[in-house]
């Protein structure tokens, strides 16, 4: 049985900290695309919630999942992320709004 000392730990979390910091960065830009989305759809009269799109999500990191994680916590997490994304899309689109009725008041 190998030995760990405290040192493996530090520089397993260092690892995990410069992990999260990449996965951070990649939310922001989903954030970023899915904004513009929001925007199209806004234009194009669309609703926010669209349930294919979101089966199409779920295939596309099932079939991209090489594990540890099982596919069924890819899939919660993304539930999550997507579920995140969709109050972006509503939070800005209400903004967008108000910011419209504000242009048309002055």
């Amino acid at each position: 049985m190998s030995e760990f000392g405290i040192e493996d730990l530090a520089r397993c979390r260092e690892k995990i900290d410069e992990l999260d910091r990449r996965i951070v960065e990649l939310l922001n830009d989903r954030t970023s695309v899915v904004e513009e989305i929001g925007r199209i759809k806004q234009h194009l009269t669309l609703g926010i919630y669209e349930p294919k799109r979101e089966e199409q999500v779920f295939a596309n990191i099932v079939e991209h999942n090489s594990g540890p994680l099982p596919n069924d916590a890819i899939k919660r997490v993304f539930e999550r992320i997507i579920d995140e994304m969709r109050n972006v899309q509503k939070l800005k689109m209400l903004a967008d709004d108000g910011a419209e009725k504000n242009k048309a008041e002055c």
